[in-house]
C-alpha cells in the first residue's frame, strides 16, 4: 500500500461568490469549458503527473460532485491499489465530529487515510482552479532542495498581489516571509494554494495546528507561517502557464472566454496532456438551415437554428430560430427560444430563456454593468428583460424586469 505520493485535493468549497451557479453543486462541479467541471482539470493533472493515488476532500453540496466523481475511470483512477477516495468529513470515536473547518483541519481529519499509504509527500491542491501541471517536477524539485514544503507560486502584478498570499524569497527562492493579501506587497510571487509537503513533517505541524485553540486551522494562514518560524526549510517552485481562479462569476466567464482564444496556453487539444471528463453519450450537434456560428464551441447533442457568436454552448443546449446568443456561456440543457437575446451571460444547466427575452447586454460604462447570471432550472418567461450583473435563482414571468 505504501505510496511516494499521494495528492489531497480540497473540493468542499461553497463558492459563493459564484451565487445561483453553486447554489445546488459544490464548485468543483460547475461546468467548464463546454465539456469539462472543473475539477477535471487537478484530477488530470495528477494522471497524467503519474500520481494514482488522489484523496478528494468534499463537503457542500456533494452529492453530484460524488456522482460525477464515481470510481475514477474517466481519468485512470478507478484501481484497487491507490485510485480516487471520495473523503467527506465523518464523526470520529470520543468526539462528536465536526465540519472541516479549515484547509489544514480537512487533511488533519484524514491523518488516518494518508497513513494508510504512507506516503514520503503529500501534494496539496485546490479544486476551483483551472491549469495544466505536471505536479511530478514540483516533487522532483521539492525532493532536490530537500524543502519541508514546497509551494507553487505565479508571477502577478503589483495591484493583483494584495489578493494573494506573497511569498517574499531569496536568491535561491527561499521562502523568508510569508505575507497574506498585504496591502503594500514587497513581491510579486503569488500562492497558488498548490503546495507539496514532506508528509512526516506536516503530520506533525497539524496535530500541533489542531491543539491551538486559536488557530484558524487554514494553510496560508497557521501552517506556512509556523513552518517558517520553526525555521523549517521552504522553497517556492515557480509557475509559467495559465492559471486561473475561477472563484468569481467574471473569472469563470474570462476563463471560458479564454478557451476560444486562437492561441490560447492552455490547449484542450494537446495529445500530451489531455484533459479527462466524465461525458454523457450524445449525438452530434446539429446546424439548422439558418444557424449561423462563429467563434464559438458547440459541443455534442447541441441543436442551434439561430445566431451564436463567441460563445460556449455544453451539451444538449438547444437555440431556436431567431435567438441570437453573444459572448455568453450556455451549460448543459440550456434553451433559448425564438427571438430572444443573450449576451454576456452566464445560463446554467436546463434554464429555459422564453420567446423575446432579453438576458444582459453589450459592455458599457455603467459600474452597474456586469455578466448577467441565470441559475439552473429558471425560466425568464416571454418577453422579461434580466439587467447586466443580475443574478436570477427564481423564475420570472413574462415581460418583467429583472
Amino acid at each position: 500500500m505504501k505510496k511516494e505520493v499521494v495528492a489531497m485535493l480540497l473540493a468542499g468549497g461553497q463558492g459563493s461568490r459564484l451565487y445561483a451557479l453553486t447554489s445546488h453543486v459544490a464548485k468543483p462541479a460547475v461546468p467548464f469549458g463546454g465539456k469539462y467541471r472543473i475539477i477535471d482539470f487537478p484530477l488530470s493533472n495528477c494522471v497524467n503527473s503519474g500520481i494514482d493515488t488522489v484523496g478528494v476532500l468534499t463537503q457542500y453540496r456533494p452529492l453530484e460532485l460524488n456522482s460525477y466523481i464515481g470510481s475514477g475511470q474517466p481519468w485512470d483512477l478507478d484501481r484497487s491499489d491507490g485510485g480516487v477516495h471520495i473523503l467527506p468529513p465523518y464523526m470520529r470515536e470520543g468526539d462528536q465530529g465536526t465540519w472541516y473547518k479549515g484547509t489544514a483541519n480537512a487533511i488533519y481529519q484524514n491523518i488516518g487515510f494518508l497513513d494508510m499509504y504512507d506516503p514520503e509527500y503529500v501534494v496539496i491542491l485546490s479544486g476551483d482552479h483551472i491549469y495544466k501541471m505536471d505536479y511530478s517536477d514540483m516533487v522532483y524539485f521539492h525532493k532536490k532542495t530537500q524543502a519541508a514544503c514546497t509551494i507553487s507560486v505565479l508571477e502577478v502584478t503589483l495591484e493583483e498581489a494584495t489578493r494573494f498570499g506573497i511569498m517574499n524569497v531569496d536568491e535561491n527562492d527561499q521562502v523568508y516571509e510569508f505575507e497574506e493579501k498585504p496591502k503594500h506587497p514587497k513581491s510579486t510571487l503569488a500562492s497558488m494554494g498548490i503546495y507539496v509537503f514532506t508528509w512526516k513533517k506536516l503530520r506533525q505541524y497539524l496535530i500541533d495546528d489542531e491543539a491551538d485553540p486559536n488557530s484558524s486551522n487554514d494553510f496560508g494562514k497557521n501552517i506556512i507561517p509556523n513552518m517558517l518560524a520553526a525555521g523549517e526549510k521552504l522553497m517556492t517552485y515557480r509557475f509559467h502557464g495559465y492559471w486561473k481562479d475561477v472563484g468569481t462569476i467574471d473569472s469563470l466567464w474570462d476563463a471560458n472566454m479564454d478557451m476560444l482564444a486562437p492561441h490560447n496556453s492552455i490547449d484542450l487539444h494537446d495529445p500530451e496532456w489531455p484533459i479527462y471528463a466524465r461525458t454523457p453519450t450524445k449525438p452530434p450537434h446539429f446546424m439548422g438551415s439558418k444557424a449561423v456560428v462563429s467563434h464559438s464551441m458547440v459541443t455534442g447533442g447541441c441543436e442551434v437554428y439561430g445566431e451564436v457568436e463567441n460563445s460556449v454552448l455544453f451539451h444538449s443546449v438547444r437555440v431556436e430560430e431567431g435567438a441570437q446568443v453573444k459572448y455568453s456561456i450556455l451549460m448543459p440543457g440550456a434553451v433559448v427560444k425564438a427571438g430572444a437575446d443573450v449576451s454576456y451571460a452566464i445560463v446554467a444547466e436546463d434554464a429555459v430563456i422564453e420567446a423575446d427575452a432579453h438576458v444582459g447586454s453589450a459592455p458599457d460604462d455603467s459600474p452597474d454593468w456586469g455578466i448577467a447570471v441565470v441559475a439552473g432550472g429558471v425560466t425568464i418567461g416571454a418577453g422579461a428583460t434580466v439587467a447586466p450583473r443580475a443574478m436570477i435563482r427564481e423564475d420570472v414571468k413574462g415581460g418583467e424586469q429583472a
